[in-house]
């Protein structure tokens, strides 16, 4: 469980302490939820007994109402999170009727709070409307200075105001592709150093030292199911991108390569990465007892192979190329921040020791 759900909660007062109001409630777009929204919660978990949270979203929102739903319900297992995904006004303009709009809307999902929690100006007229007590939550946003906007503008420098059940929404996959021996993995660990995030490793490396290079078609299926379930599993802890060392059109490409065909499943696959890195076949070839096809006439059709499988699904990617290791390093930095801008005004992490 994320470390922000799993906190305890907040303790019950004690002598000399007014008792804790029965229920509060808070509402908000929550677009997406950062900890400026973590703290005005944990605020009003914290104010009284049981707190009902009610995420509204309109049908265009830019991040599904359903998603932001299910981000504070993993965030605040321990309050009462509803939806309303009803087309209501957002502005006292919107509408003649604004203020007893929303009243309704407080009273069949909030029932009957005896206090409102906000950060803006609106929530002591709605705590009037439905007759509560109002108490405003840091709002000149000293204690967390942060917005859902500054947010969706510039998600990379607003990174650690993420909570971890957000954080995949916003990361960027950018995959290492192509033949054999052509520095795959060690170039994903370089860069994963380098932007100080994680890489997911070649899970078909995984899974042939574990039950032998023998390869069939449904072999090549367990593989692709390994790699997802890893991306959606490191999606959670990398910091802004994700590397990935192959990917499931790779591994479509190792079945034609391997049976002469292509297999109708693993070329429906379309959660493509937002960028990829194909490394050309001019690095020198390395033998480590498991890699197939080191005939240089094999690796070039692997790779025209490869080209083809990105340009049939419209796939994003550069052409990494040339002999030298440290070369072909500098272009994929070069790469990865032309494709992703908003890494080139993170500072890279210090060197390991």
């Amino acid at each position: 469980m994320d470390a922000l759900a799993a906190r305890p909660a907040p303790a019950t007062g004690g002598r000399g302490v007014t008792p804790r109001p029965a229920r509060g409630f808070v509402l908000g777009k929550f677009m997406p939820p950062h900890n400026g929204h973590v703290f005005l919660c944990d605020f009003g978990r914290a104010y009284c007994e049981r707190l009902t949270i009610l995420v509204c979203s309109l049908p265009d929102d830019p991040i599904p109402g359903r998603l932001r739903h299910e981000w504070m319900q993993a965030l605040f297992p321990d309050c009462d999170v509803r939806w309303c995904e009803e087309d209501l006004p957002q502005e006292p303009a919107d509408h003649p009727d604004f203020w007893a709009i929303w009243k309704d809307v407080v009273h069949r999902y909030g029932g009957a709070p005896d206090v409102v929690f906000a950060s803006e100006s609106y929530g002591l007229r709605l705590a009037q409307e439905v007759g509560a007590r109002f108490a405003p939550v840091d709002p000149d946003r000293i204690a967390v200075p942060m917005s859902g906007t500054a947010v969706r503008e510039n998600p990379f420098a607003c990174w650690d105001a993420l909570p971890a059940p957000v954080r995949p929404w916003f990361v960027k996959r950018l995959c290492l592709f192509g033949p054999e021996s052509t520095g795959k993995s060690t170039l994903a660990a370089r860069l994963a150093d380098r932007f100080g995030t994680i890489s997911v490793p070649e899970y078909g490396r995984t899974y042939t030292e574990m039950f032998g290079g023998e390869v069939g078609v449904e072999d090549l299926h367990h593989i692709v199911a390994g790699h997802r379930a890893a991306v959606a599993a490191a999606s959670r802890q990398a910091r802004r991108i994700l590397i990935e060392d192959t990917d499931p059109v790779l591994t479509s490409v190792w079945c034609e390569m391997l049976t002469g065909r292509r297999d109708p499943a693993l070329d429906a696959f379309d959660q493509l990465a937002d960028h990829y890195l194909l490394l050309d076949v001019r690095a020198p070839w390395t033998d480590d007892g498991t890699r197939y096809f080191p005939d240089l006439a094999d690796r070039q059709r692997f790779l025209s192979l490869c080209i083809e499988a990105l340009e049939r699904r419209g796939a994003s990617w550069t052409l990494i190329e040339g002999a030298d290791w440290a070369a072909r390093e500098a272009q994929a930095v070069a790469a990865a921040l032309a494709a992703f801008p908003g890494l080139a005004e993170i500072s890279p992490p210090p060197p390991r020791p």
